[in-house]
């Protein structure tokens, strides 16, 4: 597939994507409602429709051959961007199933090291601080913050000593 003709098939696949958030949308109240503001289905209904505009206004500037994109005839993905999008893939995958068991800081903290280190081939230093700062400031904004907590899986234990300190 070119360049040229993926930029065809994600415009054509986002407008019917809009279209069809824009007819569950309006499932819902899309007017004003007096006395409340804008209905439940208003917002979605007004950012699908935007959406679709802008895969109306792609398509114009796809026919006309008007971008660079839309002259492009180069290979879309190479093997090397598979690989990289698929590496990519797993991995957030893994992040995920990986959540249900030991929940997301720790999977988090699994997913960051491999991804820093094996697919950004970030410095070891980097790796470290990061594999273990975003985690820290998830927590601190979720459960501390926020006070929404997030799944722990088995991990739930070991959170025990930091809930004492607090909430005493």
């Amino acid at each position: 597939m070119t360049v040229r003709q993926a930029e065809l098939v994600m415009a054509i696949f986002l407008a019917l994507c809009s279209i069809g958030l824009m007819l569950k949308s309006a499932e819902l109240k899309i007017g004003w409602i007096e006395g409340r503001g804008p209905g439940s289905g208003a917002w979605p209904f007004w950012l699908s429709t935007g959406m679709l505009l802008c895969c109306l206004w792609t398509l114009t500037r796809w026919f006309r051959r008007i971008t660079p994109e839309s002259r492009n005839t180069e290979l879309y993905m190479t093997r090397t961007t598979v690989l990289i999008v698929g590496t990519s893939a797993g991995a957030i995958l893994f992040l995920l199933s990986a959540t249900h068991f030991i929940g997301i800081y720790a999977s988090l903290v699994l997913f960051l090291l491999f991804y820093l280190k094996y697919v950004g081939r970030h410095t070891w230093p980097l790796t470290i601080t990061l594999t273990i700062g975003i985690p820290v400031f998830i927590f601190c904004l979720f459960e501390w913050a926020l006070k929404i907590p997030l799944p722990k899986a088995i991990t739930e234990p070991w959170f025990y000593p930091i809930y004492d300190l607090m909430y005493s």
